[in-house]
């Protein structure tokens, strides 16, 4: 049964908590979004394609910033009752930090398992549908369209060129279509307006031109024929689109099962196998390290007495990035088969677990411990430095 002190704790976790998840991830998406509308003007494509590239990327921006939110949430709730001393009354109530740790640790149970699902299945689907809808929008299978002014290539043998496109593309004005047949034919036409009708080969449309000429040239021909036309349908046959890949090809498609039946099967040979056990374990280790991040964020939450340096936050966030990126170091070496993937991921989870045992030891055992005491006063004095050299420099500006 959690106690009124629980549910307060639970609160003051709460909003910084999923305040930093949901702006670390609009952050992500907006890093994201501008190139995705590059990239799809570019292949000219269907802004409706961004949403759905967008909406297959948000598990992994999930999966980044659920740990970075947990530790906020966390040491910014217990640098707030640090500061107003109701730590102290709690603790002076007999109140052990781990008795006021019971409610972090349920938020990182919880997040951890959303966080595994995420990272172990949802995220392996939606990279393959992110990467299917590159694969598609390249192929032209997602209904690129032609692009204003431009020579766009239908097929090997045929260019066209559209001055003006309303309706949606339905409208089409100041047309050019040229084909290039068998034994050298071509055909060239010139027309005021055009529109796009289906058949019943899904392989063929129409494209119904009116207001033109139309010019035929073949090696048996003296001269090219000339034909004015009120209206013309030219067939066009579209070229075929390949299919995509199965899912799977790529580590990140797997799912944790997958990659445990891979990496463990005996017909995998060696470069699949340290590739899918070294992905195995930097998921697995990511997600373990969230039970330790309660730990470290209580341990960097509490300054030092008559002090309200905010050294803790920015520590915490830069060592939560650093093994970020120590994991991600582990699983390439993993990969290449330098390292035993094991060693190289679950080695820096043992080392920084180590780090966060002591500095959680120094606050919660030791009397008067501060494990960030050192760093707060080397912080202090270079602030106190860098405030007297401005103070310095500003006195000689203002006397020059």
């Amino acid at each position: 049964m959690l106690t009124a002190m629980d549910r307060y704790i639970a609160r003051l976790i709460a909003l910084p908590l999923f305040g930093t998840l949901v702006i670390a991830a609009m952050l992500l998406v907006l890093d994201k979004m501008l190139r995705l509308f590059d990239f799809v003007a570019q292949e000219g494509g269907p802004v409706s394609v961004v949403w759905r590239m967008l909406a297959n990327l948000i598990p992994e921006y999930l999966s980044l910033g659920i740990p970075i939110g947990l530790m906020l949430g966390i040491l910014l709730a217990f640098r707030r009752i640090a500061m107003s001393s109701e730590l102290d009354v709690m603790r002076a109530l007999g109140l052990s930090y781990g008795r006021l740790l019971r409610v972090p640790y349920l938020y990182a149970i919880g997040l951890a398992l959303v966080n595994l699902a995420i990272v172990g299945f949802v995220q392996p689907h939606a990279r393959y549908a992110y990467e299917g809808l590159q694969f598609e929008l390249r192929s032209g299978a997602l209904g690129a369209s032609i692009k204003v002014g431009e020579f766009t290539n239908l097929g090997r043998k045929m260019t066209l060129r559209v001055e003006q496109s309303r309706d949606n593309g339905t409208q089409l004005s100041g047309l050019f279509v040229r084909a290039e047949g068998k034994d050298g034919n071509t055909v060239a036409v010139t027309a005021q307006h055009g529109r796009f009708l289906a058949t019943d080969d899904p392989n063929v449309i129409i494209l119904r031109l009116t207001n033109g000429t139309l010019v035929n040239n073949a090696p048996e021909f003296a001269a090219p024929r000339v034909l004015s036309f009120s209206s013309h349908d030219l067939p066009i046959n579209l070229p075929k689109i390949e299919s995509f890949r199965g899912r799977g090809q790529a580590d990140r498609e797997l799912t944790i099962p997958e990659l445990v039946r891979i990496g463990g099967a005996p017909d995998t040979s060696l470069a699949v196998r340290n590739e899918s056990r070294a992905n195995f374990h930097f998921r697995v280790a990511e997600v373990a390290m969230m039970m330790l991040l309660p730990l470290l964020a209580v341990a960097l939450a509490v300054p030092p007495k008559r002090s309200s340096s905010a050294l803790g936050v920015f520590l915490s966030i830069v060592m939560v990035v650093t093994y970020h990126k120590i994991n991600e170091y582990g699983e390439a070496i993993g990969t290449l088969g330098r390292v035993d993937p094991a060693l190289a991921l679950w080695g820096p989870f043992l080392l920084f677990a180590l780090l966060i045992f002591w500095m959680y030891r120094q606050i919660a055992y030791v009397p008067g411990g501060q494990p960030i005491g050192g760093l707060e006063r080397i912080a202090a004095k270079i602030g106190g430095a860098v405030r007297r050299w401005l103070h310095i420099r500003k006195r000689r500006t203002t006397g020059a």
